[in-house]
């Protein structure tokens, strides 16, 4: 039996759980803004659970690696944790951006989980990393579904095998996680991760502007690392409380009915997209903070008649951790050879390769993917760029 804390990083809570033999023995909650102001906050708690093993935050992913493997935590995790830079995220943290004093929090954590638990911290890959996606579909995206969006897709496979009684093999699904800040859609054919829109590339999000049309992108010319924290649902409305903006919708206020339109439909809409990729899915799984909103599930269950729109009963012991921390213990949990193990070894997480920028063609971000594998290859003893 093998005791692994997960950690994932939300934007509204960072959840941590301790996972042993596939049960949930200990969950915590703790607030974002309180941990982006106090790093210690987290890693004191993470030190008091005596993990054997920690699956430390991994943002928009790396093939696994073990904290023995690394030369540099803090670069490791600033420019491939977080595809940032030390200049970013000081500018951000002086200029009183809370996104950006969680990712300093988080280059904090990363460091002192590396110093101090060396081979018994691991990071995970994103979908982009995965073999199981064909290469033509990641044609310039980096966000496919950071970790924590495929953390949630592994835990969904897991539990819709169990609850339906059906090998890995024959569940074909979308995974459409509705966090506080970002979405994303996910499809899973027999088993496998197939396809994924993330966050800052899907719809609309409560936080995040989304996909941007790129005059935008021209228009504006020059952008901040903290941008990708604007420009959504919650800004269009002016709250930061979704409750909010459903009660003005249904009753019929502007800018609330616009606003949850265009985020219902756009989910909606990366979900259709997923089904392309999937085409025998027959379940939509709804996870995350969001997913638990009557309101937004009743409006995907009328929009997708013909499918079972569902959300997840989570781990055995489990009473609040997000699914996404759940799913991030379960993958750690198996790549040390425990319960999910079988699991781990057919999602082919292990086989994950490259880094989350090797596939973006135009010719104006080179030297924005030189920088990212160059940081890979130098901070990280024995890298696995994927093999052409």
């Amino acid at each position: 039996m093998v005791r692994v804390v997960g950690i994932d990083p939300g934007t509204k809570t960072f959840d941590i759980i301790v996972l042993e033999d596939g049960s949930v023995k200990v969950e915590q909650s703790l607030d974002t803004f309180s941990i982006a102001k106090e790093p210690q906050i987290l890693i004191e708690a993470i030190d008091r659970l005596e993990p054997e093993y920690i699956v430390a935050p991994s943002g928009y992913g790396v093939p696994i690696t073990f904290g023995d493997n690394i030369r540099d935590a803090e670069r490791f995790s600033t420019e491939i944790i977080l595809l940032s830079t030390g200049d970013a995220i000081r500018a951000g943290a002086k200029a009183g951006e809370v996104g950006i004093w969680v990712y300093d929090a988080i280059v904090k954590t990363v460091s002192h989980l590396v110093k101090n638990y060396r081979e018994r911290v691991v990071f995970l890959p994103a979908v982009i990393h995965l073999r199981t996606v064909p290469r033509y579909r990641k044609i310039n995206k980096v966000d496919m579904g950071t970790v924590d969006k495929l953390a949630s897709a592994f835990l969904a496979v897991y539990e819709m095998s169990e609850r339906l009684g059906k090998d890995f093999r024959e569940i074909n699904i979308v995974v459409t996680e509705l966090g506080f800040g970002y979405a994303a859609s996910i499809a899973v054919e027999r088993g496998f991760v197939v396809d994924g829109i993330g966050g800052s590339y899907a719809s609309i999000g409560t936080l995040t502007a989304g996909a941007l049309d790129l005059e935008v992108v021209v228009g504006v010319g020059m952008w901040s690392r903290w941008d990708v924290f604007y420009g959504g649902v919650f800004h269009g409305a002016k709250t930061f409380d979704l409750e909010t903006i459903v009660k003005g919708y249904e009753a019929g206020e502007e800018p609330y009915t616009s606003m949850f339109s265009a985020f219902i439909e756009g989910v909606a809409k990366d979900i259709a997209r997923m089904r392309i990729s999937s085409p025998k899915a027959d379940t939509i799984v709804l996870t995350g903070r969001h997913s638990r909103n009557t309101t937004v599930l009743q409006h995907l269950r009328e929009l997708f008649k013909d499918l079972n729109v569902t959300t997840l009963r989570g781990l055995k012991g489990v009473t609040k951790a997000k699914e996404a921390a759940q799913g991030y213990a379960a993958i750690g949990e198996g790549i040390v050879g425990g319960y999910f193990r079988d699991l781990v070894k057919h999602m082919d997480i292990e086989g994950a390769c490259g880094t989350s920028v090797d596939y973006i063609i135009h010719a104006r971000a080179q030297n924005f993917v030189e920088r990212v594998r160059r940081a890979y290859i130098e901070t990280v003893h024995r890298s696995n760029l994927c093999k052409e």
